[in-house]
């Protein structure tokens, strides 16, 4: 006997597997590794701590 399946439930099965698929792919193309985002963090945090340093006082 044939197995029976509601077509609704088959196409928002298909549709979820299309955007997951599609979320993945984005994730690799488009996405930045922990060790990435910390070190660009890293250097931001230095290179304030270089123009602070760098400040003059306008208090004279």
């Amino acid at each position: 006997m044939a197995n029976i399946i509601n077509l609704n439930r088959a196409r928002k099965k298909k549709r979820a597997e299309e955007k997951e698929k599609a979320a993945a792919e984005n994730r690799i193309k488009f996405g930045r590794g922990k060790t990435e985002s910390a070190r660009a963090r890293a250097e931001n945090d230095l290179a304030g701590r270089k123009l602070d340093s760098h400040k003059i006082d306008g208090d004279d």
